[in-house]
Parts: structure tokens; C-alpha cells; sequence
């Protein structure tokens, strides 16, 4: 566990503690006045709770979850009291989040062994800070001393290629682009190519993020790994999905298209510290089973944090 420490020090823990004081606000004051006056947890704190859980946006489904397991170990321990609640409703909220498997673990923007380059999709709708999660995990792998290239496959937006050129030009990583409009597997095909020949460790490419038709995102996306895998044949190794925190619900919706669209294998959950809906990322986690890998609390570089559930449930608390 010794690197645990390290990854999550006294800065990440006061990052993550300001990103989720919104969060935490309405969450625990909504969770104190489900026990008000209470001395044992009964139908009324119950229901109070399913209330203040709801209203976190931590969705009815992992709601009624997270109320039954209490109803349960209530059932089984006869009696506990109130004060205990809180021990238990991190006990069981840790509990519905996922681990992520071992070979995808960023704990210190290290990277698994034996896949190099280490080949990360990104995807996600436009405007939930997709290129710049890319930006600042390009400037974390960096700073890891990681050899890192983008690949701006998000052709259909001038923008969106240029704001990762900007993020290129800031971290000091080589980008792989072509002009608006060009074939988005081409861009990618070439940029792992390119990962290939200068022996890169890890190569993180942007792909389009328009939900209009599914089904043309389906193809998009499954076209792109074809030929990716034309080059390495077990990549891509992760593939990210970004959502903003700060939709509640809508995040919620994203999620199901875009799993549905190809095979999402971790998640970034931003704009966390904008809301007062960080359950979400519970909601997410649970109703999908997809481990989340990255969270985004504010603006700055250093705001994207590895995700730890031991210190995020801790936070929310």
C-alpha cells in the first residue's frame, strides 16, 4: 500500500475535499436531518434518507440498493443507532463502487508492462471537457516521465482539434492531426502508427463526441479500433468515457448510449466541484459496473485526480 500515500497526499486529499464541498454540503445536511431526534434508524430515517440520497443524484435504482443493504443489516443487527448510520452508509456506498482491474491502473500515471504504447481512447459528448481531460492527462504522464503523443481524431470539429493543439503546445507532447473533415480511423490509424516507430509509451487519442445517431457513432468508434488493432492487435487498452458531473442525470443517459456504442472500460467523471450532484458518480459506477478511473474537480492542471473510493466516499463524508 505504500504508494497509496504517495499518490494521494495531503495536496490530493485537500483538492479532492474542495472539489466535493457542494456535494458533501447538501448530501450530509440532508443525511443530518434524515436522523434529527432520532435515537434508532426506523421507516422514517429510511425514508429520509432515500430522500436525501435521491436528491445527491445518486439515482433511485442505487438508492434503493444502498436502503435495502441498511434495511438488512438493521434486520440482522437489531439495533443500531443513529450515529452509527453515517460508518454504515460509507461501509455500503464504498461497497457499490467497482475496483479497476490491475492492468489499467493509474496510481502513479505508471503504466502496465509489456503494452507499449499503451493506447487510450477517449471518448464522450462534446462540452463535457473532453480535450481537456485528455490536455491534463497528457501533462500527468509527462510529468510521470512517460513519453506521451495525442492523436486528434475528433475531426468534425475545428475546435476541437485546435484545442488539443493548444494542450500539445502546452505540455510540450507531439500531436498527430489532419484537416477538419478527414477520416477520424485515419487520424487514429496514423497516430498509433506514429507511437509505433518513436517508441512511445502511451498514446491517448480524441474521438468525435456526437450522440445525434447512434448508430453512426457505433460505426465511428468500431471502425477505429479495427484499424488500430490493424497495428497493435490488443489495443486500444482502455477506453476511457467522460461524463460532466455536473448533469446529474444526463450524465446518466450519456452513459448508457456510449456503452452501449463500444466497449467502455473506465470513467472520468468532471466538473464535480461545480455541483452539489457528485452522487452521480455512484449512480454511474453502480448501474454500469465500470470502475471510475479519473475525476475532474476544477479548472486547473492539477485538478484531475486518480480516483481513490476509499478517499472519495472519506470526502464525502
Amino acid at each position: 500500500m505504500g504508494f497509496l500515500g504517495k499518490l494521494f497526499g495531503k495536496k490530493e486529499k485537500e483538492t479532492l475535499d474542495q472539489g466535493l464541498e457542494k456535494t458533501k454540503e447538501g448530501f450530509l445536511s440532508k443525511i443530518t436531518r434524515a436522523i434529527a431526534g432520532k435515537s434508532t434508524i426506523d421507516a422514517d430515517v429510511l425514508d429520509n434518507l432515500e430522500e436525501a440520497l435521491v436528491g445527491a443524484d445518486v439515482g433511485i435504482d442505487t438508492t434503493v440498493q444502498i436502503i435495502e443493504r441498511i434495511e438488512q443489516r438493521v434486520a440482522r443487527d437489531k439495533y443500531i443507532n443513529t450515529s452509527e448510520l453515517n460508518a454504515l452508509l460509507r461501509e455500503e456506498i464504498g461497497n457499490l463502487l467497482i475496483d479497476a482491474p490491475s492492468d489499467t491502473l493509474y496510481t502513479n500515471f505508471d503504466l502496465p508492462v509489456g503494452k507499449k504504447p499503451f493506447v487510450l481512447l477517449v471518448v464522450g459528448v462534446n462540452g463535457v471537457g473532453k480535450t481537456t481531460t485528455i490536455g491534463k492527462l497528457a501533462h500527468h504522464f509527462k510529468a510521470a516521465g512517460k513519453s506521451v503523443l495525442l492523436g486528434a481524431a475528433d475531426t468534425f470539429r475545428a475546435a476541437a482539434v485546435d484545442q488539443l493543439t493548444i494542450w500539445s503546445e502546452r505540455t510540450g507532447v507531439p500531436i498527430v492531426k489532419r484537416e477538419m473533415g478527414s477520416d477520424p480511423a485515419a487520424v487514429a490509424y496514423d497516430a498509433v502508427n506514429s507511437a509505433v516507430a518513436k517508441n512511445v509509451d502511451i498514446v491517448i487519442i480524441d474521438t468525435a463526441g456526437r450522440l445525434h445517431t447512434k448508430t453512426h457513432l457505433m460505426e465511428e468508434l468500431s471502425k477505429i479500433k479495427r484499424v488500430i488493432q490493424k497495428v497493435i492487435p490488443d489495443a486500444p487498452h482502455d477506453v476511457l468515457l467522460v461524463l460532466d458531473g455536473s448533469t446529474g442525470q444526463n450524465a446518466l443517459e450519456q452513459a448508457r448510449h456510449f456503452t452501449a456504442a463500444t466497449d467502455v472500460s473506465g470513467l472520468v467523471i468532471t466538473k464535480l466541484d461545480g455541483t452539489a450532484k457528485g452522487g452521480v458518480v455512484l449512480a454511474i459506477a453502480n448501474q454500469f459496473q465500470i470502475p471510475v478511473k479519473f475525476i475532474g474537480v476544477g479548472e486547473k492542471v492539477d485538478d484531475l485526480l486518480v480516483f481513490n473510493k476509499e478517499e472519495f466516499v472519506k470526502s464525502l463524508f
